[in-house]
């Protein structure tokens, strides 16, 4: 494989990256291109749905739905960033990426995982909301307001990922050009840098940490008002709706913060590569695919209008079938 390189004093500085990702494991690459292509397909059809039974059906048009359906479309995203160039690799010889490619796949991705963060804060505090005082929940959270809070969770996002990608590819990057990854994920990118500094450093975990920090914090106090909202009920039956509405959530919250706050928080070593690698598979695989699994297995409305719209396929398509005979 010829790199793309120029000379530059005793430094090769390099303009195309190699994408090392499971080269490791060379026999296991078509299983695993089975595997993941498959994931895919499901990540897609199964958010796809989500967004269409919100669409579809008039008994989800609330707010809670609204930044489920954003939340679907920014995880169907942030796979089609990383898992379509994965596949291309696991069957290709050539896995050199440019730089610039480098930097706009780190851009969406970023930008996209820092909107997921914001999005699951605006739906905790949704859930507060509803919570507190029911009565007033349709005056307090408006289509206007939840559309305004879903503009503001991209658009912080994309700053976010701005001064990342900034950081980061204003770095020269020579000698080595192998990402220790299957995508342009931060930290292998940045390990290239022949002037990488603790500084540079600094300033990527302070932006991690005002991400999934910052994000998950507001979580957790919409949660503890919400716990002492619980608490102050007298009705059982009232306690278990309550904290019903809240569990799906949850389940998505927990599964997303521990899954990312284990890569992007932790101290960094070149050892730990192929750890933050593996990892990385379950928040651009699993965590998308079990997102909508989780709302519509704990949803009876979600089960019904998905229902409905499987039901509707299924009739177009045997239409169309008989058309054609």
């Amino acid at each position: 494989m010829v790199l793309n390189t120029r000379r530059v004093s005793n430094h090769t500085i390099v303009s195309t990256f190699l994408l090392w990702g499971f080269s490791s494991f060379p026999y296991l690459q078509v299983l695993l291109f089975v595997l993941v292509f498959f994931s895919h397909v499901s990540i897609v059809v199964a958010n796809m749905s989500i967004m269409v039974a919100i669409k579809l059906s008039h008994s989800l048009h609330t707010p809670m739905y609204f930044f489920l359906c954003g939340l679907s479309f920014s995880e169907t995203c942030i796979t089609m960033v990383t898992i379509p160039r994965m596949l291309v690799d696991l069957l290709s010889v050539s896995k050199t990426i440019s730089l610039p490619e480098c930097a706009i796949q780190m851009f969406f991705f970023c930008a996209l995982a820092s909107n997921n963060c914001f999005v699951m804060a605006a739906m905790s505090y949704d859930r507060y909301t509803a919570i507190h005082n029911p009565l007033h929940y349709a005056i307090r959270m408006t289509p206007k307001i939840c559309a305004q809070l879903l503009i503001a969770s991209c658009m912080v996002g994309i700053l976010v990922s701005v001064c990342i990608v900034n950081i980061v590819f204003n770095m020269s990057f020579c000698d080595s050009n192998i990402i220790q990854h299957f995508f342009c994920d931060i930290s292998p990118v940045m390990s290239l840098a022949c002037d990488f500094t603790p500084y540079h450093q600094m300033a990527i975990f302070m932006l991690s940490v005002f991400v999934l920090v910052g994000s998950f914090i507001l979580i957790v106090i919409s949660y503890v008002f919400i716990g002492f909202i619980i608490m102050k009920m007298s009705s059982i039956k009232g306690r278990y709706k309550a904290f019903s509405t809240c569990s799906s959530h949850l389940t998505v919250v927990s599964i997303h913060y521990g899954f990312a706050g284990f890569v992007y928080l932790k101290p960094k070593s070149s050892n730990s590569f192929r750890e933050d690698m593996l990892m990385a598979v379950t928040y651009t695989v699993l965590t998308p695919l079990l997102n909508p699994i989780v709302y519509s297995l704990r949803n009876k409305e979600m089960q019904i209008a998905l229902r409905k719209v499987l039901g509707n396929a299924n009739r177009f398509i045997s239409q169309t079938v008989d058309k054609r005979n």
